[in-house]
């Protein structure tokens, strides 16, 4: 299926898409995590594109986005939030399922809060909601929203190397031969140009907002009963299976499943992971 790339102004700030498939049909909006871009899908797009109408965009900052000075734009997840609000609004999405990872999860349940009338499904794929899914991994950001100095802060610079960026994808994967290196090349190529260190660097501070926001997500949660899948990489060094299997405490008929397979678990596990999507969206999602 033909993937059409496009940018689109929102609010003074030139958003990148990827988008597929018919308008007429339902929609699905993917979003992204830390450190990559709308590519993360590039794969499973096509894979929905007969039956769905398929958005990704790039949060500002992040891909081929802009990225805003910090003195211009405050780089927080409600601001990002707000921009892909308007994103939607702008592309005439007034309903849609929003799959969601990693930093994606935090753009995707806000949108959610917002407006529970616009959400059809929420497809998770490692996007956590839960305290008990953050593991050890967040040890050093966490001791940065605790002391926000400039040492601690320093101290996360690392997250942003090329070696680190190459093991988030390769941690915790049966087969690396699967793994196609210019994503993670990609990744770090954007995560390299000028300014962008600072940006991700005040976002690894304000993550501490998802986790306060977290009761309330589950509030929705039980409230309003979207149908749930939650695909998961159950050796994601972040990320662990609990908080994917704690979905299922606040919407009992929500739908988990553990892969054998890292963080980046579309990389190596693209094609199952499509087979249980398209599932799920053809059970729960209508023209």
């Amino acid at each position: 299926m033909t993937i059409r790339h496009r940018r689109t102004l929102i609010d003074g700030v030139e958003i990148f898409h990827r988008e597929a498939g018919d308008p007429s049909n339902p929609t699905v909006l993917l979003l992204h995590g830390f450190p990559t871009s709308s590519h993360m899908y590039r794969d499973l797009m096509p894979r929905l594109a007969d039956r769905w109408h398929v958005v990704a965009p790039d949060l500002p900052g992040f891909g081929f986005s802009a990225a805003p000075a910090r003195d211009v734009f405050a780089y927080s997840f409600e601001a990002i939030t707000q921009l892909i609000e308007r994103f939607t609004e702008t592309l005439g999405l007034s309903r849609f399922a929003v799959m969601v990872f990693d930093y994606g999860a935090p753009v995707g349940f806000r949108l959610a809060l917002r407006h529970p009338e616009r959400i059809t499904a929420i497809i998770t794929q490692n996007g956590n909601a839960y305290e008990e899914g953050l593991s050890e991994g967040w040890n050093p950001i966490q001791a940065y929203w605790q002391v926000p100095s400039a040492a601690n802060r320093d101290a996360l610079r690392g997250f942003l190397a090329p070696e680190t960026t190459r093991w988030q994808y390769a941690h915790g994967v049966h087969d690396e031969s699967l793994l196609a290196p210019e994503a993670w090349t990609l990744d770090q190529a954007l995560l390299d140009r000028p300014g962008i260190a600072e940006i991700q660097l005040d976002l690894f501070l304000d993550y501490q907002s998802n986790v306060a926001l977290y009761p309330e997500i589950q509030r929705y949660l039980r409230a309003h009963q979207p149908p749930l899948l939650a695909v998961w990489g159950r050796n994601d060094p972040f990320f662990l299976p609990a908080g994917a299997e704690a979905f299922r405490r606040d919407i009992p008929e929500a739908e988990v499943h553990l892969l054998d397979a890292g963080h980046f678990a579309l990389e190596t596990r693209g094609v199952e992971i499509a087979a249980l999507v398209r599932a799920f969206l053809g059970r729960v999602t209508t023209p």
